[in-house]
């Protein structure tokens, strides 16, 4: 069993015996009838029971794993029409393989702020940093790519303002917290012109990877007519009117890694997700009050039972003082 008090002990054990005093204190109280006297005790119980409640007894609860407690986890993810090319593992989409790997990721650094960013022609933030994992979970399983019908082509790099802004802001907010980036992608560029580069300063990421999806072969892509309508076709290739191929390129993945300070690591089904998360240093960014807070939550609380009886002997009281008051203006009435 622990304590965890709502005060400092010797605070709680002054307030206990004081108002044990003013329950007991009567200069007249050997005289007190027995109806009186028991209530007395009843009052005493509850301030007994309220005291111990106020030190906040528990036992062990469920285990609440917070090793990554104190990290921020930016996930950037291409979400440009190459994304769903059917070239990971048994010929599945390639954001397949991103969302397994974002839920993997979240299950190892368990206890972490999660965010996610999605880019296509313009970058957003699809979720906010939470600790819910509930809605980092919502937010995969709704992941689509941009209709092709709209796109006009992509720069692998788009995100980068928006992932800058919310760095730079974390930094300012929480600076004691770790800040760590996974980009998805398969670093085909579609934009006419080169790429410009990653410029956010390497201080405000501490971790993460580059992680890379699709073959040399390249493959197909399903012709996502909106956001909520696909078809059984696929995208042409317009100079050959034969099915588009994406195939992936490795080179502009590594210099991403590069440009932001992470590794480049290449994904296919059936990878393990150690080589992803494995570099991260979680002992470097130590403890915070929401860890603790976290250990609360691992505690079994024991004092709602108590305070069950601390209200059971008020509405005991209330009760047998209305009585009191009925039976007493019954009387009166009574009277001549």
């Amino acid at each position: 069993m622990s304590l965890l008090p709502v005060a400092p002990w010797p605070v709680l054990l002054v307030v206990v015996v004081a108002a044990l005093a003013a329950v007991w204190w009567n200069p007249s109280s050997r005289s007190l009838p027995d109806e009186s006297r028991a209530t007395h005790w009843r009052l005493t119980v509850a301030v007994l029971l309220l005291g111990t409640a106020a030190f906040r007894p528990a036992v062990p609860g469920e285990q609440v794993d917070t090793t990554a407690a104190n990290l921020n986890v930016y996930f950037v993810v291409d979400t440009t029409s190459s994304i769903i090319a059917e070239d990971y593992g048994d010929a599945r989409p390639r954001i397949e393989g991103v969302s397994s790997d974002i839920s993997a990721i979240a299950a190892a650094l368990p206890g972490a702020r999660y965010s996610v960013v999605t880019f296509d022609q313009a970058a957003r933030v699809r979720l906010p940093l939470t600790t819910d994992t509930t809605a980092l979970d919502a937010a995969v399983e709704t992941l689509l790519p941009e209709s092709y019908e709209v796109s006009r082509g992509t720069s692998v790099s788009e995100a980068n303002d928006r992932l800058k802004a919310l760095l730079e802001q974390a930094d300012q907010r929480t600076p004691e917290r770790g800040r760590v980036v996974f980009y998805f992608g398969d670093g085909e560029q579609t934009a006419s012109e080169p790429p410009a580069p990653f410029d956010i300063d390497k201080r405000l990421v501490n971790g993460g990877a580059v992680l890379g999806y699709g073959t040399t072969e390249g493959g197909r892509m399903k012709a996502t007519r909106s956001r909520f309508d696909t078809t059984n076709d696929y995208i042409k290739d317009p100079a050959t009117g034969e099915d588009a191929r994406s195939v992936v390129s490795e080179a502009t993945l590594r210099s991403i890694g590069d440009q932001l300070g992470l590794t480049y690591v290449h994904r296919a089904a059936g990878d393990g997700i150690g080589p992803v998360v494995d570099g991260i240093d979680l002992e470097k960014f130590g403890t915070s009050e929401q860890i603790e807070r976290q250990k609360v939550m691992a505690r079994r609380e024991l004092y709602w039972p108590l305070l069950i009886g601390v209200a059971g002997i008020a509405a005991w009281e209330l009760g047998a003082g209305v009585t009191a008051l009925v039976q007493t203006r019954r009387r009166r009435e009574m009277r001549p």
